[in-house]
């Protein structure tokens, strides 16, 4: 697979961290097979999370009153965006395929990680109405979301108390990045790590690393609930 481009898009503040481990691995493997690697450690960069003014470089396109939905997508239209996210959508234009990697937060992504969602996502850049879907704008590049949990398997199953993981992927999954085109790969959950043992850890690595070497031949997942 060499020539192919990744962007890992890594939320996790501690580099030892099980999450940090796993974003490790996939930068360590998928440069084995000649893929270029680029990581936007959200953290280490300090992403801004909060969508404002400041996205927008120059006058606003109602001044009267202020609609980031509006001013984003115009602001995309014409080059106008702040100098950040113009460099995050040139990584996401790159990228053949998307890994975002992160720990559950309350049955989600971390603040950190959706506002990247918030901001870089916008309309004229990953969507389009009635370009989304099987016609958004980042169709033909594929996507999926490696993360841990805190509570073990059974905790996310039917009829576990935080409820089947699939309702819990479902507006990620479909909600964001099916929406925006996407090709969404089956997601790698790594369940309770800090309450496993260490040999426990370690087969979810090596499950990942044995994963990524035929990531590129696997294919996209439905994401619709039945």
């Amino acid at each position: 697979m060499a020539g192919k481009k990744v962007l890992i898009v890594y939320a996790h503040q501690e580099p030892k961290s099980m999450n940090g481990s796993l974003k490790a691995i996939a930068v360590e493997e998928l440069s084995k097979q000649g893929c270029s690697i680029t990581v936007s450690d959200l953290y280490e960069m300090q992403f801004e999370p909060r969508t404002t003014r400041k996205d927008i470089i120059g006058e606003l396109y109602n001044p009267e009153q202020f609609n980031y939905g509006v001013e984003a997508w115009e602001a995309c239209k014409n080059g106008c965006l702040s100098e950040d996210l113009k460099e995050e959508h040139r990584k996401v234009k790159e990228a053949e395929l998307v890994i975002f990697q992160f720990p559950l937060y309350w049955s989600s992504m971390p603040a950190i990680m959706k506002g990247w969602m918030d901001r870089v996502l916008v309309q004229g850049f990953a969507h389009n109405l009635p370009k989304c879907h099987e016609s958004g704008l980042l169709k033909n590049k594929k996507a999926l979301l490696s993360f841990t949990t805190g509570g073990d398997k059974g905790m996310f199953s039917k009829g576990g108390i935080s409820g089947d993981i699939r309702y819990i992927l479902w507006p990620m999954q479909y909600g964001i990045l099916r929406f925006c085109g996407f090709d969404v790969l089956a997601p790698q959950i790594s369940f309770a790590p800090e309450h496993a043992a260490l040999e426990e850890r370690r087969q979810m690595l090596s499950s990942w690393e044995k994963r990524l070497k035929t990531i590129w031949e696997e294919k996209p997942i439905t994401c619709i609930l039945e």
